[in-house]
């Protein structure tokens, strides 16, 4: 299989992660929001339903060092692309056979 093809299937992988993650801490702050108002609402004191906030925070937190480890993996995995001779452009990958130089040589990979 061409090594481009496998790039992009490894490239959209790590795109729809990366989106997961951020729509996951999305889902928790609205969540931590939500239980506020919920509070204020009913007129609760400050300390019901704080162990829950606590909870919700933690994984705010857990949700944003996974955020950092996958950015610092997409780091890595761009290196390791240029390292196998992987090029982009805007739209995408170059295939092998779409490297022309300018006088109409084909550039080595």
């Amino acid at each position: 299989m061409e090594k481009v093809f496998v790039a992009q299937r490894v490239a959209n992988k790590l795109y729809a992660t990366e989106a997961a993650v951020d729509a996951a801490t999305v889902e928790v702050m609205e969540m931590m929001a939500e239980l506020i108002q919920a509070r204020k609402d009913l007129g609760l004191s400050a300390t019901v339903g704080n162990g829950a906030s606590a909870k919700f925070a933690e994984a705010v937190q857990a949700l944003a060092t996974a955020r950092t480890a996958i950015v610092d993996a997409h780091k890595q995995l761009d290196e390791t692309r240029l390292r196998v001779g992987i090029r982009t452009r805007m739209g995408g990958f170059i295939k092998e056979e779409q490297l022309v130089s300018p006088t109409g040589l084909r550039e080595a990979v």
